[in-house]
């Protein structure tokens, strides 16, 4: 795809207010782009488009968006269609990227994408690699050389395939497509990861507290090989070589738990289901009661080489927010997690001035951040197992609450794919929001607003509010509608 030339992007930075005068050393940084593969200009487009009272907003859209595109690729190469998500000029995509871009990926339209490149992630599993897949993979379908050598020497962070499994689930709730839940390569990747590759890499809840640093190390042991203590690396904290464990590998492995349980519940394995569910449960109870550090109000980042807990990873005044670890992936149809200061939180969505703007890492989560954060777009997963005893029932309702804070009064996103849908969503500061199902066939959305109120307004009809409260205890009112093909309904907090 077409990259942003220098003159467009001289003309983009005052506006984006990301610096002065640019130089040339600062615009070669930030023209790097994607790779010289085959660009195809002007083959592949986006549909997602925004607007907004504020100006800062839909420029950093506008970047991101463009920026995004131009490292998406469809030429008929063999590793099918992709887009790169790892180092600039490898020319490929990390599972551990590609996971924290999958959701900005889905936004732009790009839900083939990311099934052909999680499906190669899944495929890649094997018994030889003790359960690892590949950490990247290049355009030619191949493990990247600068990660790989054989099955018995190669980089990999253990995080990556509860990471995967987490990020496959999410892209079934957003996407709708069956593959996720039906292919036997997905299918395999899941079985293998929650039970083969927990037990090839001691990482059961009996064993990860005093599991050995290095495990299944080939041959003899030669600590001057490239790879020997980088097959299996227990976090994804790669500047300390002694660590046992990381907070990450438990938080990541509790979220993939949740998630197998949710894809056998779509899967009708009620049994299964329920028996990750309380591994899940186990996870988190021993994140909170040993790795919560009540002192430093956060999760110890890592176990070292003594086994003593060190380091503060997820810091939050709230433990089971500071769970979710990384906030370019919070769109799990989970909690309902807020910031407590929204004006910040998109202060910092909207300051690019300390990005590597270059990695894609960057342009693909800030687009994911803007639906999910300050659109406060999130889908919410129900088990088709309680299909039987609700008569409501569906399977995935569509959730808004308004993260724009004080500084932005309106903002709409339009064209956003969701399951078999396109849809626009409105907000009108914090009380109003509107929806409209512009393709598909009808979903539910469940309109959420702050603080407590008895009803809610929905096309100007009184509807009684359901009052619940978030992970902190502040309370959110919300209605339950129906929006039909071509509809659209508005819901707003009495004046």
């Amino acid at each position: 795809m077409k990259k942003l030339t220098r003159r467009e992007l001289c003309a983009a930075l005052p506006a984006l207010g990301l610096f002065g005068a640019a130089t040339n050393s600062s615009l070669a940084q930030l023209i790097t782009g994607a790779s010289k593969v085959k660009p195809g200009a002007g083959q592949i487009h986006s549909k997602l488009e925004i607007d907004s009272s504020n100006s800062k907003l839909v420029d950093v859209f506008h970047w991101a968006q463009s920026q995004a595109m131009a490292y998406v690729f469809d030429d008929g190469e063999p590793i099918g269609p992709w887009y790169e998500a790892v180092e600039p000029g490898r020319e490929g995509f990390c599972i551990r990227d590609t996971c924290h871009q999958a959701l900005g990926a889905q936004a732009l339209g790009l839900a083939r994408f990311n099934l052909n490149m999680l499906r190669r992630f899944a495929g890649a599993v094997s018994d030889a690699k003790d359960w690892c897949s590949y950490w990247e993979i290049d355009r030619f379908n191949r493990p990247a050389p600068v990660d790989y050598q054989n099955d018995a020497q190669f980089w990999y962070n253990l995080p990556a395939n509860f990471d995967l499994l987490d990020c496959c689930y999410r892209m079934y709730v957003w996407s709708g497509d069956q593959a996720y839940i039906d292919d036997p390569v997905f299918l395999n990747f899941y079985d293998r990861t929650v039970h083969d590759y927990v037990e090839r890499w001691g990482l059961d809840i009996d064993h990860i507290m005093k599991r050995p640093r290095l495990l299944n190390v080939r041959g003899i042991f030669d600590a001057t090989k490239k790879f020997t203590k980088a097959r299996g690396i227990p976090g994804y904290n790669e500047g300390e070589p002694t660590y046992v464990i990381g907070f990450d590998v438990l938080a990541t492995q509790r979220a993939a738990y949740l998630a197998y349980a949710h894809i056998q519940q779509a899967r009708q394995n009620a049994e299964l289901a329920e028996a990750f569910l309380k591994k899940a449960a186990a996870v988190e109870d021993l994140l909170l009661k040993v790795w919560w550090n009540k002192t430093g109000q956060c999760f110890y980042s890592r176990l070292n080489k003594d086994y003593q807990l060190e380091g503060c990873g997820g810091r939050s005044a709230d433990m089971k927010q500071a769970l979710e670890w990384s906030t370019d992936v919070t769109s799990d149809a989970g909690s309902l997690a807020r910031p407590d200061d929204r004006d910040a939180a998109v202060g910092r969505l909207l300051d690019l001035s300390r990005a590597r703007l270059e990695y894609p890492e960057v342009s693909f989560t800030r687009v994911g951040d803007i639906v999910s954060s300050a659109m406060g777009v999130n889908l919410e997963f129900s088990s088709p197992l309680l299909s039987t005893v609700v008569g409501d029932w569906v399977e995935v309702t569509v959730r808004t609450l308004s993260g724009l804070g004080t500084t932005i009064d309106w903002a709409e996103v339009r064209n956003l794919p969701i399951r078999a849908c396109e849809v626009t969503i409105r907000h009108d500061g914090a009380r109003q929001t509107t929806f409209t199902n512009q393709r598909g066939p009808a979903l539910i959305w469940r309109a959420m607003f702050d603080g407590q109120h008895e009803t809610l307004l929905v096309n100007g009809r009184q509807a009684k509010a359901q009052n619940e409260a978030d992970d902190r205890g502040r309370m959110i009112s919300s209605v339950r509608v129906t929006v039909g093909a071509g509809g659209t309904v508005s819901v707003e907090v009495p004046r």
